[in-house]
């Protein structure tokens, strides 16, 4: 309710207050006329009397938003919290409300101060953090969090909001001591953040402040110097660089090894069917000469014979060869091979 609102019962209510006394003051007269200084002072006594009865009144009553809780209290002692709504309680000082906002997220900057990106400054004293390895970087960050817990929010501790801000810079400065400058600069700023949000959790299950953390985002970390921002981002450079020259040679390596493990596949097989006509091929040989050898024992001088001729026939091609296997022999005429051409030709060679 607002003050012009209260403004305008209060009137109604001393415009009611006057036309009793008007009514009032026509009845004495009827009767008896009063003096007029006693009608003054009947006048003072009950016009703030009716103010205060409607003040008391107007404040019985409040109204909490969407956004909020209320605490009551009734003789400093905690006996309910309230939700969204109109309520009703006992004059002041019986009861007191404290509407607390649990509904609405809010942000905790901490090395930085400014309400958007444009105007921020550099806290020094906030930002200023040392790694594992003995190095100096300037560290931007927030927190977003909200009341869980009113009753706690509100009498579990002096001041949560800056117990809060003094434990997240405990477990950032905790957590980036113990990694390295490259990974805070570079790679790691999400594992940190996780780190980060994790040990702020653990710490207010411990001190019990009534808030919940929500996220924990870093919006910069950067070394003290131009010179070391210089470096470093040469550094991030390079590592960029060796990035790509990783995944090209990863692309080259998946484009042209499938090609060449086929080939050596294709060479493996024929090596294999090469192998096995091979040895198919001795077998037979083994097979061939064992049986040639079986005819041999049984005859020898008939295969000794028979290989013989085989040999001549493969060392001399294309010779004929007569042989006389009469017993008195014959009158060799040379050249024989005359005398047989008609023969070879009519009937064929004998």
């Amino acid at each position: 309710m607002g003050i012009k609102d209260l403004l305008e019962k209060l009137l109604n209510l001393k415009s009611r207050a006057n036309g009793f006394n008007d009514q009032f003051t026509d009845y004495q007269d009827l009767s008896e006329k009063p003096p007029k200084k006693k009608r003054n002072l009947k006048s003072l006594i009950i016009l703030p009397l009716l103010i205060l009865i409607g003040a008391l009144i107007l404040s019985c009553q409040y109204t909490v938003e969407e956004t909020e809780q209320a605490v009551v209290t009734t003789l400093g002692k905690v006996t309910s919290v309230e939700t969204a709504g109109l309520h009703f309680k006992l004059p002041y000082p019986i009861q007191n409300v404290t509407k607390v906002e649990v509904n609405r997220t809010q942000k905790l900057q901490i090395g930085y101060s400014g309400s958007n990106e444009q105007n921020n400054s550099a806290v020094a004293a906030e930002a200023k953090m040392i790694t594992g390895d003995f190095n100096i970087v300037n560290i931007d960050f927030f927190i977003e969090w909200k009341i869980s817990d009113p009753v706690k929010f509100l009498y579990h501790s002096d001041n949560p909001s800056q117990i809060l801000k003094m434990i997240s810079q405990s477990s950032a400065r905790s957590i980036i001591g113990s990694k390295n400058v490259d990974g805070v600069l570079t790679t790691e700023k999400s594992i940190i953040q996780s780190e980060i949000k994790e040990k702020i959790i653990n710490k207010l299950e411990h001190y019990d402040l009534g808030v919940q953390v929500l996220d924990v985002k870093i919006q910069d970390s950067e070394p003290p110097t131009s010179d070391v921002i210089r470096a470093f981002k040469e550094v991030e450079t390079a590592k960029q660089e060796k990035e790509t020259r990783i995944n090209e040679a990863l692309a080259y390596k998946n484009k042209t090894l499938p090609a060449a493990e086929s080939q050596a596949d294709k060479l493996v097989r024929e090596a294999e069917s090469y192998k096995e006509s091979k040895i198919n091929e001795a077998k037979g040989d083994v097979a061939k000469f064992n049986a040639m050898y079986t005819e041999y024992a049984k005859n020898k001088d008939i295969t000794r014979t028979r290989m013989y001729l085989e040999v001549i026939e493969q060392i001399l091609p294309g010779v004929t060869v007569y042989i006389d296997s009469s017993e008195g022999g014959v009158q060799k005429l040379l050249p024989l091979r005359g005398f047989t051409e008609s023969g070879v030709t009519q009937g064929g060679e004998n």
